[in-house]
């Protein structure tokens, strides 16, 4: 039985601590301010991040550099037998693209998983691979899993401040205009792979309460598990963890029993929608992994 690494990046929200916790390994995501090249939770804090933020710094974000990936691939195949390498969806980024395409150098020995994921969903994608792996699957049988479920998952955002939005291009100025006028706190949705508009609330409560409400509906109706036996629940937050925490206790509420994972968004994901956001997320159980 060969040894399989699980490989994933800070798109999932897995810090570089909890990554040697879980014994996974996780590439940084880079990020430009000013003049200086920083990688997330490597030279860049949640603090430092959202202190540039607030201080109105440019901040972009961009693919890991191909050498940091063939780097990390280098040094995992000098301790394991394959890999299973699980980017930020495709949808949103050309940086699982590339990791497909360097990997045909590797001879099989590097799977690259197209799972159309990102954040809590990525980051449950990366506790199934491991957990696969420890049944001794192969690396190309976890990819085929895990991409056959892929569609198995759901994300709701609420973004506190169309500011951001606006900066990166997502939405037009007369748009930002209108929804800051207006006091509109957007309910953005992901399934699959494109990031999309769910719904427009005028409260934080009101944004709460749909994020709930399609959350219930997805459990009984996309998923026919109004229960939430076959799922798997977890939450996600910028900056304001006080806020996600009162949010959590209500969405605990509505879903007894259920275990909420609760991280902080990955900082690249941050860049584009801003502090005050709260997101809720949802995957399916892999049924090679109930027993």
């Amino acid at each position: 039985m060969g040894k399989v690494a699980i490989l994933s990046d800070s798109n999932s929200g897995i810090t570089q601590q909890c990554a040697k916790e879980l014994n996974v390994s996780v590439l940084p995501m880079p990020f430009f301010a000013g003049d200086q090249t920083y990688y997330e939770d490597i030279n860049l804090t949640q603090e430092e991040f959202y202190k540039m933020l607030s201080e109105d710094t440019d901040i972009s974000t961009s693919m890991p550099v191909v050498g940091d990936v063939t780097d990390i691939w280098d040094k995992l195949l000098q301790e394991y037998d394959e890999i299973v390498h699980i980017p930020m969806s495709s949808g949103l980024s050309s940086t699982c693209e590339t990791a497909i395409m360097l990997a045909q150098d590797y001879d099989g020995k590097v799977q690259v998983v197209n799972n159309q994921r990102i954040s809590i969903t990525q980051r449950q994608s990366v506790l199934d691979a491991k957990a696969l792996a420890a049944q001794g699957r192969s690396a190309l049988e976890i990819k085929e899993i895990l991409e056959r479920d892929k569609m198995e998952s759901s994300i709701y955002i609420m973004v506190n401040t169309l500011y951001y939005l606006k900066k990166g291009g997502r939405i037009t100025p007369a748009a930002a205009a209108l929804g800051t006028l207006l006091k509109l706190k957007p309910v953005l949705q992901i399934q699959g792979e494109k990031l999309d508009a769910f719904a427009k609330a005028r409260t934080v409560k009101q944004a709460k309460n749909i994020m709930i409400d399609a959350m219930k509906n997805d459990f009984a109706n996309r998923f026919h598990d109004p229960a939430g036996e076959h799922m798997h629940l977890a939450m996600a937050y910028t900056f304001d963890r006080e806020a996600a925490e009162d949010f959590r206790k209500e969405v605990q509420e509505v879903f007894p029993g259920m275990e909420i994972q609760m991280d902080p968004l990955s900082l690249s994901v941050a860049c584009h929608i801003g502090p005050g956001a709260l997101a809720i997320g949802c995957s399916k159980k892999l049924p090679e992994l109930e027993n």
